[in-house]
């Protein structure tokens, strides 16, 4: 029961977390304030009331349109929303799985491990915070601000650091190696993470003459591994490699979108944006993805 009320209530606060970073996917690329003016409609100016802020129930209630100018809002505002809370509800019936009885080796472990478990989950709901957020300003501006991604890996690399020490919970906590030796693997992931995007860039560049992938896509794997470590990094920059492709296809695949004309070859998609739902789904999934690809492939 505690379960499902602890699921109920992440996936509530994940959404109006959500409503507030619309206000940041909004004002962030205009360069505004997020604290000043209040919400307000992006057309006419109207400032909302308190019951056209409520997260999914006012762009419901409004049918998608401003109150007073009858203006769209747009599709983006209720699916950020509902992604936010829906990745907080997930997050939190997966952390609130580890704390059933069998779960538990020994009353030690739980008292050694719950000050850190309570304080990654907080850390781990921000991640799929910024990586929606990361997701959405690509997928809209082309996008990855370095105040995101960098932030990012500054607060990612303390948080796997601590993973990798309280995975040992059972050695004696005042031996130092074992925070060294996890500092020195998550800062080797992060500096792999990011070379593979610079090699590919680099190459691409060597048989072009031109840019073809941005160094905001480079700093993004840096923060997935600063998350995720390099295996789960390398799932995220695999799914998402496979999911740009399929869009590419569908883009080929519209009238009017003939590659002899050869704009297709110049068109930019989001790369970030497929990074980032790799990386959500890696973030969620990603041991399980792995296991079963070992095993499938007789690892």
């Amino acid at each position: 029961m505690i379960r499902i009320f602890g699921t109920i209530f992440a996936g509530l606060l994940g959404l109006a977390f959500g409503s507030f970073l619309n206000v940041c996917l909004s004002r962030w690329p205009e360069g505004e304030s997020i604290v000043h003016p209040r919400s307000h409609c992006r057309n006419c100016d109207h400032t909302l009331a308190w019951w056209e802020n409520i997260p999914l129930v006012s762009w419901l209630a409004l049918r998608g349109r401003c109150r007073k100018c009858r203006a769209w809002i747009g599709w983006r505002y209720p699916l950020v929303e509902l992604a936010v809370g829906t990745l907080w509800a997930i997050e939190s019936w997966q952390y609130l799985d580890q704390w059933r009885p069998d779960h538990l080796a020994s009353i030690l472990e739980q008292q050694i491990q719950s000050p850190y478990r309570l304080v990654y989950a907080i850390g781990w709901a921000f991640f799929l915070w910024l990586l929606t957020a990361l997701a959405v300003l690509d997928a809209e501006n082309l996008w990855l601000p370095d105040r995101l991604t960098l932030s990012g890996i500054v607060l990612g690399f303390p948080c796997t650091v601590l993973r990798s020490f309280y995975a040992r919970w059972d050695f004696d906590p005042s031996d130092p190696p074992f925070l060294l030796v996890g500092a020195l693997e998550c800062l080797l992931s992060i500096l792999a993470a990011a070379g593979l995007i610079l090699l590919i860039r680099w190459f691409y560049w060597l048989v072009r003459r031109r840019e073809g992938i941005g160094l905001g896509d480079a700093k993004l794997m840096a923060l997935l591994a600063a998350w995720l470590g390099l295996p789960g990094a390398l799932l995220a920059f695999g799914l998402g490699v496979v999911l740009g492709a399929v869009v590419a296809l569908v883009l080929l695949a519209i009238p009017g979108k003939s590659p002899e004309t050869g704009a297709w070859a110049l068109k930019k998609l989001p790369l970030g944006t497929f990074f980032c739902v790799g990386g959500i789904v890696s973030s969620l999934w990603g041991p399980q993805i792995i296991a079963a690809y070992l095993r499938w492939a007789g690892l």
